[in-house]
C-alpha cells in the first residue's frame, strides 16, 4: 500500500514522447474565440440593414447559431463521477473481495464490516455501488430481504444527520411494505367475504382475524413519524432508527462514503452505536461498509470501534496510465459519437491524470471538459488542444474553489502574500507576511492571531498547493520561510476580494508600505 504512484506503476514514460508531451504549446490559438458567434456583430449587422426591430430582435439568432454544429456527445452523463458503469476495468480483484464478504447477506447472515481505502479517483465508491446494486438485484431474484443504504458523510457529517437520514429511509420503506401488504390482504378479504374457503391458503382462520391484521398494519403506519433534520434529542433519533430498521426481517448494509469526514466532525459515537446494534436487534442485521481516502483515520477511533469496524479491509491502489486509458476508452465508446475523438486525446488525458496519482475522476473530468470545449468551438472532433485547454480550466477551477472555501484567517494571510508579490517583493518571509496580515486584521476588525499561528496557516496553504513555502537558514539570525505564490495572482485576488470582508478594503497600499514595521 503506497501513498503515491511508484515509477514502475505510472505507465509508459511520456516525458520524451512528443505525442504525449505535457508541456504547454505556446503557439496554441484560441479556436473558441475565433469560431464562436460574436453577439456584437449580430446586433450591428441588423442595424446596418436598416432593421426597425428592437435589440431583442437583433439577438434572436444567438442560440440558433450555437446549435448549428453537430453534437459530439452521445451520453455525457457517462463521464460524470456519479455514473456507475456496468463494468469496472482493473477493479475485478477488489470487487470480488467485496462480493465474497457480502454474499453471506444472501444467506440471511450478517456480513463482516468492511473498510475500503484508496486515494481520490481510484474507483472505491463506483466499485462499492456496483457491488451493492448486484447484491440488491440478486436478493430480489432469490427473494432474500437485503438492502443497501448509501450515505455521503462529506454532506451528512454529524451523528444526528446520519441517524435521521437512515431512520427516514427505513420509515419510508416500511410504509411501502405495509401498503403492499394491506393491498394484498384487502384483495383476499374481498374474496373471503364472498367465499370463506379463500382463507384456507392463508394464515388466517376467519374474516375477523384478517380485518384485525389490516387494522394493525394501518396502526403501525400511523405510528411512523419522520425524524426532523434538527430538534430531537440524539437518543430519540437513534431509537427511531433502531425501531425502523428492526420493523421486519432483513439484512442491511450501510455504506458510509467519506467516513473519515464523519469521524473528524463528530467523533466515533455514530460508528460505536452502529457497530453494537446487532446485539440488540431482534429481526434484522446491520453491516457497515466504510469508504475513506485517509488510510490513518482509524488511528483516532476507540479501540472497540476500530476492532469491530475493520473486520475486513480492502485497498484500492492508484491506476497507472495504461489502466486509465482502458477506463477512458470504455466510457468514451458510450459517451461520444462515432469518431469524435482524435487518436491522441485519450492517451493525453490518461497521462495528465497519471500525474495526479492515478486519479480516474480527474481523467474523466478532463475528457468531458475537452468535449465541452470542442462543442463550443463547433468542431466535429475533440483535439489535443482541447485537452490542454481543459487541463488549464480544471486547474484554475480547483484553485478558485479551494481559495473560496478557505477560512477567513487563511484568506487574510493569502491576501497579504498576494499584496507583497504584486508590489515586487521577492523572497517573502514570514515576518513581512505577518506585519501586513496584522494591519489587514485591524482594518476589517478581525482577530489577530499570533505569528506562530500565522506560520501554521502558511504551512496549510503550502500543503494545499496555493503557496510554496521553503525553510531557509539565515545563519546566526535563525531560520525563516521564503514564500511565493503557486497560483495565478489575478484570479486568486479576485476570489479573495469577492469575500465581503476583504472586499471592503479600498486602499491596500498603506499595508504594503508597512511591511517592515515592527
Amino acid at each position: 500500500m503506497t501513498d503515491s504512484l511508484d515509477d514502475s506503476d505510472a505507465g509508459p514514460d511520456t516525458s520524451e514522447d512528443p505525442e504525449y508531451s505535457l508541456s504547454s504549446d505556446d503557439d496554441t490559438t484560441d479556436a473558441q474565440s475565433s469560431q464562436t458567434p460574436d453577439l456584437d456583430d449580430v446586433v450591428f449587422d441588423n442595424l446596418d440593414t436598416g432593421s426597425t426591430g428592437d435589440s431583442d430582435e437583433a439577438s434572436r439568432g444567438l442560440f440558433d447559431d450555437l446549435l448549428e454544429g453537430e453534437p459530439i456527445f452521445e451520453n455525457k452523463e457517462v463521464l460524470r463521477p456519479s455514473y456507475t458503469p456496468h463494468k469496472l476495468p482493473h477493479r475485478e480483484e477488489q470487487i470480488n473481495n467485496m462480493a465474497t464478504i457480502l454474499v453471506t447477506a444472501l444467506r440471511g447472515d450478517t456480513p463482516s464490516n468492511i473498510l475500503i481505502y484508496g486515494k481520490t479517483g481510484t474507483g472505491k465508491t463506483a466499485s462499492a455501488k456496483f457491488v451493492s446494486e448486484e447484491l440488491e438485484t440478486t436478493s430480489q431474484k432469490y427473494e432474500v430481504p437485503c438492502e443497501v443504504e448509501y450515505i455521503n458523510c462529506e454532506v451528512t457529517d454529524t451523528q444526528y444527520r446520519v441517524l435521521a437520514q437512515l431512520a427516514n429511509k427505513f420509515i419510508n420503506k416500511n410504509a411501502d411494505v405495509i401498503d403492499d401488504r394491506i393491498e394484498t390482504l384487502e384483495d383476499v378479504l374481498s374474496r373471503a367475504r364472498e367465499d370463506a374457503t379463500e382463507l384456507e391458503a392463508t394464515e388466517f382462520d376467519s374474516v375477523d382475524a384478517l380485518e384485525s391484521e389490516i387494522d394493525a398494519l394501518e396502526a403501525d403506519k400511523d405510528d411512523f413519524e419522520e425524524v426532523p433534520m434538527t430538534g430531537w434529542p440524539t437518543d430519540r433519533v437513534y431509537s427511531s432508527f433502531f425501531d425502523a430498521v428492526d420493523y421486519h426481517e432483513r439484512v442491511v448494509v450501510i455504506m458510509l462514503d467519506e467516513i473519515d469526514k464523519l469521524v473528524e466532525k463528530s467523533g466515533d459515537d455514530t460508528l460505536y452505536n452502529l457497530s453494537r446494534m446487532n446485539s440488540e436487534l431482534e429481526n434484522s442485521r446491520v453491516s457497515i461498509m466504510g469508504i475513506s481516502n485517509d488510510l490513518k483515520f482509524t488511528d483516532f477511533l476507540d479501540p472497540r470501534v476500530k476492532s469491530s469496524l475493520g473486520e475486513e479491509e480492502i485497498v484500492f491502489p492508484p491506476y497507472d496510465a495504461n489502466q486509465l486509458r482502458d477506463i477512458l476508452q470504455a466510457r468514451a465508446d458510450v459517451a461520444f459519437k462515432g469518431s469524435a475523438l482524435s487518436d491522441d486525446v485519450i492517451p493525453l488525458c490518461a497521462a495528465f491524470a497519471a500525474q495526479e496519482h492515478g486519479d480516474a475522476r480527474r481523467a474523466l473530468d478532463l475528457l468531458r471538459t475537452a468535449g465541452e470545449l470542442a462543442e463550443r468551438d463547433q468542431t466535429d472532433q475533440v483535439e489535443e488542444d482541447h485537452v490542454r485547454q481543459a487541463q488549464e480550466k480544471i486547474e484554475l477551477d480547483r484553485v478558485v474553489e479551494v481559495v473560496r472555501t478557505l477560512p477567513t484567517q487563511s484568506k487574510i494571510v493569502l491576501f497579504a502574500i498576494i499584496l507583497l508579490e504584486k508590489n515586487g517583493v521577492r523572497n517573502i518571509n514570514t515576518g513581512e507576511v505577518f506585519n501586513i496580515y496584522k494591519n489587514l486584521c485591524e482594518e476589517i476588525d478581525a482577530d489577530v492571531l499570533t505569528q506562530r499561528r500565522v506560520t501554521d496557516l502558511i504551512s496549510e496553504l503550502d500543503m494545499l498547493g496555493i503557496v510554496n513555502a521553503v525553510v531557509v537558514s539565515k545563519g546566526r539570525y535563525g531560520r525563516t520561510k521564503e514564500i511565493s505564490l503557486s497560483v495565478p495572482t489575478e484570479e486568486t485576488e479576485a476570489v479573495l476580494l469577492s469575500d465581503s470582508r476583504l472586499g471592503d478594503i479600498d486602499d491596500v497600499q498603506p499595508f504594503v508600505q508597512a511591511r517592515f514595521d515592527n
